[in-house]
């Protein structure tokens, strides 16, 4: 169906595009930060979980809709927008809320790795650039005389999902160390919600800021 020379270069421009800072990244960074290894790793799996959601939107063509609608697009932007800046609102009141806890239980110690994956699947699923990324990026790879496209769509996206996966992961254990250096740092723990809820909210008003 592939041969080597398109799965690697398939591959290869994965990787670079994963170079370039995103949301998911930070979101990964910051949960790890927050929640330990475990929140992070699960965070980047909600988050690939996401990417699935468009491999299967690429795949039956459901991000072709996007792709000629503008009011499509407008309506999954605001909504993911949304939900950014209600999960950065919900930071800064979590903050608010434990003024009056101790130093050495933060707020965010309360983040399960649970709550981290189904926050993550919504904040990727609703970004309207990852679905015109898919439509875009991924038919480039697709050869209707070799075989169904159907399965090349969702071969590729799997291999997106997996290479996903993998570089989350990394970013985790790379970061471990700075995430036990930011608990032992009592200044920085009373800061980190609202630093973190002032980035999401930043977030999304430059997605809602976006254009086609």
């Amino acid at each position: 169906m592939f041969d080597l020379s398109t799965l690697g270069t398939f591959v290869a421009v994965v990787l670079g595009l994963f170079l370039i800072p995103g949301p998911a990244v930070l979101l990964v960074l910051t949960r790890t930060v927050q929640g330990g290894r475990k929140v992070g790793i699960v965070t980047g799996l909600g988050i690939a979980t996401g990417d699935f959601f468009h491999t299967l939107c690429a795949s039956i063509g459901l991000s072709a809709l996007l792709m000629t609608s503008a009011l499509a697009f407008d309506a999954v932007k605001f909504v993911g927008a949304a939900y950014l800046v209600y999960l950065g609102i919900r930071a800064l009141r979590a903050k608010q809320s434990s003024a009056h806890s101790s130093a050495a239980a933060p707020a965010t110690a309360t983040l399960t790795a649970t709550q981290a994956f189904f926050q993550a699947i919504p904040t990727e699923v609703l970004n309207p650039k990852t679905a015109l990324f898919f439509l875009a990026f991924l038919p480039q790879f697709v050869r209707p005389g070799h075989g169904s496209t159907f399965i090349q769509f969702a071969v590729l996206g799997l291999i997106f999902v997996t290479l996903s996966v993998l570089y989350t992961t990394l970013i985790v254990l790379t970061i471990r160390p700075l995430g036990r250096l930011v608990k032992r740092m009592t200044w920085l723990s009373r800061w980190q919600n609202k630093i973190t809820g002032v980035l999401f909210i930043s977030l999304g008003l430059k997605v809602a800021a976006q254009s086609r």
